[in-house]
C-alpha cells in the first residue's frame, strides 16, 4: 500500500483543478494584460478567481493580491510593511514558532536595522497575550503570528490577538498557509490587516499564493515592473495557477474537514494505544489543525523511522531540519520544551481530503512494527 501523509509539505492536485489548469494552458492562454479578446477572457478568469478567494475569507476582491506562493506573500507582508512604516517605527513582533518564510525574513530585517521580538510559547505552542501586550512599544509597527503552526498544528486565537493589536494601533499579519480552508477565517471579524495563503497546501497547484491586504494599509512592493496586481506585485499573472487555486478553494467542503479531524484523532489514538513513550506534540481537539499529527517517539531517530516508513510505502516528514552539512532539531519543538533528542525522534503526519481509514490503520500498524524494531537496536534506550 502507498500512503501519502505529508500533505503539510504539499498536496495532490485535485482532478477538478487539473482540468481547469489544462484549459487555461491550452485554450484560454492569453496574457490577461492584453487588450484583445484572448487577453480579456484570461482577465475575466482572474477576476472570478479573485472573487472566489475573497469570499472565502470575507474580504473585498480588491484586497486580494496574487503571488508565487506563501513564501512570497510572507515576504511581501513583512518587508512591505517594514519599509512602508519605518518612519513610524522599526520594531516587529513575531514568535519562535514561525515558518522560515517569516523567521528568516525577520532575521534579514534585523540586519537592516529593524528590531524584532520573538515571543516564546507554552508547551502546546500557544502565545501569551500578556507577553504580547508587554512586548508592544511605541516603536512597534507590526505583529506577525502564524495562524496554525505547520509542524504541531497549534491554532492561535486570531480574534484576541488582533483585538490587542488594534487597541495598541499596531498592524497585524498572519501566515494562514496551513489553516486556509481548514479553519474558518473572517478577516473583518478577526480584524486581520494582512493574511498569507497558498495553493499547493489545499490540492491546488504549486507556484501560486495570495496576500490579503486590508484597504488603507500601505505596502512597499518587492518587485518593480508592470502595473499588475494593483502595482503591488508586478509580473505577468500566473493565470493557470490562479484559476486552479480558486477551483481548489471551491471544492473543499466542511465534510472534508470533518473527515480529516476524525482520521487525525484515529491516528493519534491508534499510535498512542499501540506504542509506549509516544508523545503528541501540540494541543488536542478543536485547537489543533484538522489534518496535523506530530508525535515524538522516545529512543529512536526520526530520520530512521521516516526511511523505514517510506520502505512500507508511507510518506511522512520529520521533526528535524536536514541539510547536507548539519542536522539540527526543529526550533518549533525546542520552543515547546522538547529535549533535542526527543525533537529528533519526532514525526509529522499530515492528512488530506483523500486520506482513508484503511490508510490510517495501515500506518498505525506500520508505526508500531517499526518503532519496536528500531528500539531493539537503539543506543538511546536505557
Amino acid at each position: 500500500m502507498k500512503v501519502y501523509l505529508d500533505n503539510g509539505a504539499t498536496t495532490q492536485v485535485a482532478k477538478e483543478v487539473a482540468e481547469v489548469i489544462d484549459n487555461m494552458l491550452t485554450k484560454n492562454f492569453g496574457n490577461p494584460s492584453s487588450l484583445h479578446q484572448f487577453g480579456e477572457e484570461a482577465n475575466e478568469e482572474i477576476v472570478k478567481a479573485r472573487e472566489t478567494i475573497a469570499k472565502k475569507i470575507n474580504a473585498n476582491p480588491s484586497e486580494i493580491f496574487f503571488t508565487s506562493g506563501g513564501t512570497e506573500s510572507d515576504n511581501l507582508a513583512i518587508k512591505g510593511i517594514a519599509y512602508a512604516y519605518m518612519d513610524k517605527g522599526k520594531h516587529i513582533i513575531t514568535t519562535e514558532i514561525e515558518h522560515p518564510a517569516i523567521s528568516k525574513t525577520c532575521e534579514h530585517l534585523e540586519k537592516c536595522g529593524f528590531n524584532v521580538t520573538y515571543l516564546s510559547v507554552d508547551k502546546e505552542g500557544f502565545i501569551s497575550l500578556e507577553k504580547l501586550e508587554n512586548a508592544i512599544t511605541d516603536d512597534t509597527i507590526l505583529v506577525s503570528i502564524i495562524h496554525a503552526n505547520n509542524e504541531i498544528g497549534t491554532i492561535q486565537d486570531m480574534k484576541a490577538i488582533s483585538q490587542l493589536c488594534k487597541k495598541k494601533d499596531v498592524l497585524f499579519h498572519t501566515d494562514a498557509v496551513q489553516s486556509f480552508t481548514k479553519v474558518p477565517i473572517d478577516v473583518k471579524a478577526m480584524n486581520i490587516d494582512l493574511l498569507s495563503i497558498s495553493g499547493h497546501k489545499i490540492h491546488g497547484p504549486k507556484g501560486i499564493g495570495a496576500l490579503f491586504i486590508r484597504k488603507g494599509v500601505k505596502v512597499i512592493p518587492l518587485l518593480h515592473g508592470g502595473d499588475q496586481e494593483g502595482k503591488i506585485r508586478s509580473g505577468t499573472e500566473n493565470t493557470p495557477g490562479i484559476v486552479g487555486f480558486a477551483k481548489a478553494v471551491e471544492i473543499i467542503s466542511e465534510k472534508d474537514v470533518k473527515q480529516m479531524k476524525e482520521l487525525r484523532d484515529r491516528l493519534i489514538d491508534g499510535i498512542q494505544k499501540s506504542v509506549v513513550d509516544a508523545k503528541l506534540n501540540g494541543p488536542k481537539g478543536d485547537k489543533r489543525l484538522a489534518n496535523n499529527v506530530n508525535i515524538s517517539f522516545k529512543y529512536i531517530e526520526g530520520e530512521s523511522m521516516l526511511y523505514h516508513l517510506d520502505g512500507k510505502g508511507v510518506a511522512v516528514s520529520t521533526g528535524s531540519a536536514c541539510s547536507s552539512q548539519s542536522l539540527s532539531p526543529s526550533p518549533v519543538l525546542i520552543s515547546i520544551g522538547l529535549k533535542p533528542e526527543d525533537a529528533h525522534g519526532s514525526i509529522r503526519f499530515t492528512l488530506s481530503r483523500y486520506t482513508t481509514k484503511e490508510e490510517i490503520d495501515y500506518t498505525i500498524d506500520s508505526v508500531k512494527e517499526i518503532v519496536e524494531n528500531l528500539r531493539k537496536i537503539s543506543p538511546l534506550k536505557k
